[in-house]
Order: C-alpha cells, then sequence, then structure tokens
C-alpha cells in the first residue's frame, strides 16, 4: 500500500517570521554600496596611519637636515625631501594627526550647537525661533571660510582657533536642516500623543523628535567632514591656521608652493593625502544616504527608468 508523502505546512504568519530592525536594514543596504566599502576602507587606512605614524614614519618629521634639501623620492625618503631636509613622508603622515581631528572636532562644534539651536527654533517657534533665525541669516550673509577667517582673526592662528572658526561657520547649515525637519515631525501622531500625556518639553524634543530626525543629520555631518578638512587646510594654506613645524596638509602645501615647478613631491603627496580623504568621506556619506534614506535610491531609479 502506498504512503502518502506529507507537505509541511504552509500557513506561516508573519510573526513566525523573522524581522529585521530598521538597523540591520541600514546596515544591509550600507554593505550593498560597494562605492561606500571602498571609501570605508580607503578612510579607515588614513585614519590607522595617522594613528601609527610613530611607528610607520622613518624620521622625525620636525627634525632639519635628515637628508638633502629637495631630493626627489628615492628608497631612503619614499616621498622626497622639504626645503629643509625633512621627510615629506614622515610628516604626510604625521599630518594626519593635525588635519584629522580639526575635520572631527569642528564638526562636532557645528552639529552640537547647529542641531540643539535648530531644535529649540522649530519645535519652540516665536520669539525664540525669530532671534535664532536672524542670527543664522546674519552668519550666512559671509561665504564660510571669509567667516572663519574673521573668527581666527579675533582669536588668533592656533588649532584650537582653527577648530572653533570652521566649527562655528557650519552652524547655520546644521540649524537650517534641523528647524525643517522639526517643523514636520512636530505635528506627527507620536509628538501630540506625548503632549497629551504631559511629557516635558524637553523630554519631547530630545528624546521623541530628535531620534526621529537624526538620520539626514548623520549624513550631513559626514559629508561635512570633508568641507571642514578642506576649509582648515586652505585656512593653514593662508597661514592662519597651525603654526609651524607642525606637519599639517595644508601648511604643507603652503611651504612648497614655491618650489612647485622643479620640486613638485613637497606639494604632491599632501594634496593627494587631502584628495583621497576628501574622496573617501564623500563616497561614505554617500552610502549613509542611501542606507538611511532608500527612498533617495527609489526616487532616482525611477528617474533612470522613466
Amino acid at each position: 500500500m502506498a504512503r502518502l508523502a506529507v507537505s509541511p505546512p504552509t500557513n506561516v504568519t508573519d510573526r513566525d517570521r523573522p524581522r529585521r530592525t530598521p538597523t540591520a536594514l541600514a546596515i544591509r543596504r550600507f554593505r550593498q554600496s560597494r562605492s561606500a566599502l571602498v571609501g570605508s576602507v580607503v578612510l579607515l587606512l588614513i585614519v590607522l596611519s595617522a594613528l601609527t605614524a610613530s611607528r610607520l614614519s622613518p624620521y622625525n618629521p620636525l627634525k632639519i637636515g635628515q637628508g638633502e634639501a629637495l631630493t626627489p623620492p628615492s628608497r631612503a625618503h619614499p616621498m622626497g625631501t622639504d626645503r629643509f631636509g625633512r621627510d615629506v613622508f614622515s610628516r604626510v603622515l604625521w599630518g594626519g594627526r593635525t588635519t584629522l581631528p580639526v575635520g572631527l572636532i569642528s564638526v562636532s562644534i557645528a552639529a552640537t550647537i547647529g542641531v540643539s539651536s535648530g531644535l529649540i527654533a522649530g519645535y519652540r517657534g516665536g520669539r525664540m525661533e525669530a532671534v535664532i533665525m536672524r542670527m543664522v541669516d546674519l552668519m550666512l550673509a559671509f561665504p564660510g571660510i571669509l567667516l572663519a577667517l574673521f573668527i581666527i582673526a579675533i582669536l588668533g592662528g592656533s588649532l584650537v582657533n582653527l577648530m572653533i572658526a570652521v566649527g562655528i561657520a557650519s552652524i547655520p547649515d546644521y540649524v537650517r536642516l534641523t528647524r525643517g525637519m522639526v517643523l514636520s515631525a512636530k505635528e506627527q501622531e507620536f509628538v501630540l500623543a506625548a503632549r497629551a500625556l504631559g511629557y516635558r518639553e524637553s523630554n519631547i524634543m530630545f528624546r521623541h523628535i530628535l531620534p526621529n530626525v537624526m538620520a539626514p543629520l548623520v549624513v550631513m555631518a559626514t559629508l561635512r567632514i570633508a568641507s571642514a578638512i578642506i576649509t582648515a587646510s586652505a585656512l593653514s594654506f593662508l597661514g592662519l591656521g597651525v603654526q609651524p613645524p607642525t606637519p599639517e596638509w595644508g601648511k604643507m602645501l603652503a611651504e612648497g608652493q614655491e618650489f612647485l615647478i622643479y620640486a613638485w613631491w613637497v606639494t604632491f603627496f599632501p594634496g593627494l593625502a587631502i584628495m583621497l580623504t576628501v574622496f573617501s568621506i564623500n563616497l561614505l556619506g554617500d552610502g549613509l544616504r542611501d542606507a538611511l534614506d532608500p527612498r533617495l535610491r527609489l526616487r532616482a531609479a525611477s528617474k533612470s527608468s522613466g
């Protein structure tokens, strides 16, 4: 007598299926972006090179006369030497320890002040919003680098003042973006429910609204690190940032500009370090944008198919 094969049950409900959290889905989308992975790897290598500069650099970046002046790249000096006989490779490695924190700390300053101000302006409105936005309009009346120049002229040229100047010059962008998203989020049902339950305004702003508008802010902060590095390098190039003999990529560009024709390596390698860092951060920012807001990818796909 033939036996009947028993098929497995097919009525699997949604409860039985594994659910993926929004964080897991965002990580999966990020891993699927090749450009984001390439940017992450390149940036990680740059950061590790800066952190291990004391072990990787074959020479003291500050000591003069470690080789002949303006020696082209060779085995002894892979990136050549500058006009004082200092090893360019060692100075590029140590320069990352100065340039990278400038971008990170200045963005932290801008994001902390800008997001808090935009959150207050968008949620409370009224006179508080008017005062904050008029101050933002006043800051936007000056180009970012000009505003940073004005701040450094008041505070003086130093590494700390450079971070403060670049950070303050970037505040308006965070205020405007945060305010616009808060104006939309504060009318959502979860905010209205929190008000009805009697939560304090500070609790609603920082525990209910802020987590729901963080994704665009994270993407913006990531991309702004690249802009901050360029601005800081430009100010150091003008002699208003890091003071010699501290190695810094922008300052190294300024030191080698007069030898550009016959000693190209003095400016080429610091410029290459800036280019690779900014390029990798931009790739990382694009990947984060696609991962945290997949609607942008769907819109781009629909436009290309149409």
